[in-house]
């Protein structure tokens, strides 16, 4: 009897070896949990050479919206763009069309009054891509794998997803899954989101961005805009246990997908660890990535987005206006006060006048491009009762050169329509994001979408 137990159990030991010994998983993963071991293999799969840094319009974007496709597929996660993705196209300043796709995935909610209203969660699938380099005399060609930037973010999305839809019973208002193309390219498939291809934009209550969550050793961050509402959920859960709990930011720690619904005056939040020093180096590889932390954030943004999703009111769009005004501020409606706000070529949208305008006309300071200075530099103006810009000074600047341009752009203004309340004209200030960035290969300044 003891012998035949013994051959039995000889016979099985293939079968339970096998189950045990997952296809790639080393010694050491044997105790991961199901979730690290999943974000294990998203952030190998996405990051890995074969995707060559995921550049804006490659084949290595592209195979990463594939990737995330099949996994919301896998998850039962409906989805609202076809099997390539949703394409769009974006003219470069030399002419070229670079195209890219979005990946939208969507959890139907079951109340019935707001099932119709959206949280969007979103993560961007671009990073750098590669670099030729010269090394001791020999070309090299260095890959910007992008481990945190951003698969840690695309793998956090992936595995929340999973969790919606499992639960998807415990939310009242609907939520989309959107990996977003062409971040770098100013922010491209998010724009492209809101203004062209989702025609129930304006039912959209607020967005969770989530860009770069694996270097939680560094620490985990919230950031909001200084936005009540939205900063009150934060508040809610503070309050609970938690596994962990992230630091509520002022400052803006990396520009992403999240400016894009700013402009649309939709509330949003941005989770990440921040900085690290391998950010934007071909050292951002898995060997960086905390994934038991990530599992931990995981389940604080999973019910965070609860939270959200369940809110009787929506939150609204309330940003924080500057107190250091001075006297000529005094009788002055913000722009997000005015009953009418102003226009700038007959949209209210802010973009537009960036867009149509201020990039149109920006010229990069020499002095900055020879010294490698760049950044966002923020503009606060009044639009007069005749529609014309004044007032114009910098509340957040980057260097006197880039600010001087700024504000001299801004100065040359056309006029707009301006803003109303009660049905009368008002004067109204309004505050802009000037960006300044330089590109890898030339010293041009980055512009807006163009169509």
């Amino acid at each position: 009897m003891k012998r035949i137990i013994l051959i039995c159990a000889l016979a099985l030991m293939p079968v339970l070896l096998s189950a045990q010994f997952r296809a790639g998983m080393s010694y050491e993963e044997l105790d991961d949990s199901e979730t690290v071991a999943a974000f294990k293999s998203h952030v190998r799969t996405l990051s890995s050479a074969h995707l060559e840094g995921r550049k804006p319009g490659s084949e290595g974007e592209k195979e990463a919206a594939e990737y995330v496709e099949q996994m919301f597929r896998k998850y039962g996660v409906d989805l609202l763009t076809p099997k390539d993705g949703e394409v769009f196209g974006i003219m470069k300043e030399n002419g070229d069309t670079l195209t890219s796709r979005n990946v939208i995935g969507f959890v139907e909610g079951y109340d019935k009054k707001l099932r119709n209203d959206y949280i969007v969660v979103a993560a961007r699938l671009d990073n750098i891509g590669t670099m030729t380099v010269t090394v001791d005399g020999r070309e090299v060609e260095r890959v910007f794998y992008g481990a945190n930037g951003n698969a840690s973010g695309l793998a956090m999305l992936v595995e929340l997803a999973r969790m919606v839809e499992t639960n998807s019973i415990m939310f009242r208002r609907s939520v989309l899954f959107a990996a977003f193309g062409a971040s770098d390219e100013t922010f491209a498939g998010a724009w492209y989101f809101l203004n062209r291809s989702f025609s129930d934009a304006d039912r959209i209550d607020a967005m969770i961005n989530l860009d770069m969550l694996g270097t939680g050793y560094n620490g985990f961050y919230a950031y909001t805009g200084s936005n009540a509402d939205m900063n009150s959920v934060l508040n809610t859960l503070a309050g609970e246990l938690q596994p962990v709990h992230p630091e509520l930011t002022a400052a803006e720690v990396y520009p992403s997908d999240h400016r894009a619904f700013y402009a649309m005056d939709i509330p949003s939040v941005v989770f990440t660890t921040g900085r690290y020093p391998e950010h934007n180096t071909d050292r951002d590889t898995q060997s960086i990535i905390d994934y038991e932390m990530m599992e931990r954030e995981l389940e604080y943004i999973y019910n965070y987005l609860l939270t959200l999703a369940n809110l009787n009111d929506a939150p609204s769009f309330r940003p924080v206006q500057s107190s250091n005004r001075g006297p000529s501020f005094d009788d002055v409606v913000s722009y997000y006060d005015c009953d009418q706000r102003p226009t700038f070529l007959n949209s209210q949208d802010p973009a537009q006048f960036l867009e149509k305008w201020v990039y149109q006309y920006l010229k990069y300071p020499e002095e900055a491009v020879r010294e490698g200075v760049q950044g966002r530099v923020m503009v606060e103006f009044i639009i007069d009762k005749d529609g014309k810009v004044t007032n114009a000074r910098v509340v957040k600047g980057v260097s006197d050169e880039l600010d001087a341009e700024a504000l001299k752009v801004i100065n040359a203004s056309p006029k707009w329509k301006p803003g109303k309340v009660g049905g009368n004209k008002v004067r109204t200030s309004i505050t802009v994001p000037v960006e300044f960035r330089l590109e890898k290969s030339t010293s041009k300044k980055s512009v807006g979408i163009k169509k």
